[in-house]
This record gives structure tokens, sequence and C-alpha cells, in this order.
């Protein structure tokens, strides 16, 4: 009985339904604007929310973002690159937290903790034309380990 539950459990498990990749999720969706996003990490998902969001973006966006970490963050960077019709258009990297500077409360922690982030950050204030754009972001540390990556899908009707 229990050699027969377990191929069962292993069947649905693996069977041809089963996707290696995370779930798409909606971080905000609201005044002709959605942002879609997706873990693109082999190992985890994430949470994250963005408040109000609108096509015309603003000096700040507040969001929420929740993961647990698999290894330390003393350094913390992120590369954002925007693409449009395939063609990369905008890419940039930026510090998150530094050595002597951590800018936030969660710089510092430790593999295992939980980052609970709610609150601003601060972005470039532009409009959001109409259109369909992709965004690849990926957070790592010091040592160029991938702390989370997303791959980001930003509708604007």
């Amino acid at each position: 009985m229990r050699i027969s539950l377990a191929v069962l459990v292993t069947s649905a498990l693996l069977g041809p339904c089963h996707s290696l990749d995370w779930p798409i999720h909606t971080a905000c969706k609201e005044d002709g604007l959605e942002v879609l996003y997706q873990s693109c990490d082999p190992f985890q998902d994430f949470g994250l929310s963005i408040d109000h969001c609108s096509k015309q973006l603003g000096s700040y966006l507040n969001v929420r973002f929740a993961i647990i970490l698999r290894r330390d963050i003393q350094e913390l960077f992120i590369d954002i690159n925007f693409f449009s019709k395939g063609a990369s258009i905008l890419s940039y990297s930026l510090p998150v937290c530094e050595l002597d500077f951590p800018q936030f409360t969660f710089c510092g922690r430790r593999k295992g903790e939980q980052i609970y982030f709610n609150g601003p950050i601060n972005i470039p204030s532009i409009p959001v034309i109409q259109g369909e754009y992709h965004v690849s972001v990926t957070l790592f540390n010091g040592q160029q380990n991938s702390i989370a990556c997303a791959n980001f899908t930003v509708i604007s009707l």
C-alpha cells in the first residue's frame, strides 16, 4: 500500500503537467497598468506587491517585498534591464547595501533570515508609454551570488 501511494505521489509531482517554472504573480493592476512577475531563481520564489501603480510614475514607488535568504548580504547590488520589442532600451546597476553605507534595515542579514521590506523606493519619474515591456531584475551579493531574480512584464493600455 505504501509503495503504491509513493508511486501515485511521485507521478503526480513529476507528471507531464508539472512545470519547473514558478507561477506568474500580479504585483499591481490599476489605471490601465498591469505589472506581472515571475521568479527566475530555480530554487525559490518571493513575494512582491506595488501600491498604487499608475502610468505616470512618481519619484517614489511603495513596495512590499519578502524573501528568505539563501546567502548572506553584507553587500547587495541590483541589475535592472528594460526591453521593448526584444531590444534593450535601458540598463543600470545600483548598490543597495554597501559595507560602509547600509541604506536599508535588511543590510547585513544572514543566510536563513527573512527579509520583509515595506516602504518607498526611489525611482526615476517617467511616464509609462502604451505597450508591453519586459524588465529583468537581479539582486546579488558581494561575492556575485544570486540573491533573487525576476522577469517582469509591464503592460500599459
